[in-house]
């Protein structure tokens, strides 16, 4: 269990909560328990704070998780703020590559009005 996630849903104050597990890539939403206010207090949303809550990814904004709530649940993450700004670094770099030779390509029909005039 990952406690202590910070959820910031669409047109809300963010609140608190524990999640199940970390979010994979194929799920629908965050199912979560235990939601309360940043301040510990119930959300004015919420009957009861310790039932399961699920939250379509189209209503949250965003999600926290601690470094040390991953820690305490067994989960890896990166080791230092370099390695993050390293694959960052490459993700842009590769996205660069991937449009630059798309600009590249020739258009046969812009090409075919060249020849034409």
């Amino acid at each position: 269990m990952i406690k202590n996630a910070v959820i910031h849903l669409l047109n809300e104050q963010p609140v608190l909560a524990d999640l199940y597990q970390m979010p994979q890539a194929l799920d629908q939403g965050l199912l979560c328990t235990n939601l309360r206010t940043m301040d510990g207090k119930r959300p004015v949303f919420v009957e009861r704070s310790e039932g399961v809550f699920f939250f379509p990814y189209l209503h949250v904004r965003f999600l926290e998780i601690p470094p040390a709530s991953t820690a305490l649940a067994g989960i890896e993450t990166p080791a230092s703020d370099a390695d993050v700004a390293a694959a960052a670094a490459a993700a842009v770099t590769a996205a660069e590559a991937a449009e630059s030779e798309k600009d590249l390509e020739l258009d046969e029909d812009f090409l075919r009005r060249i020849r034409d005039v």
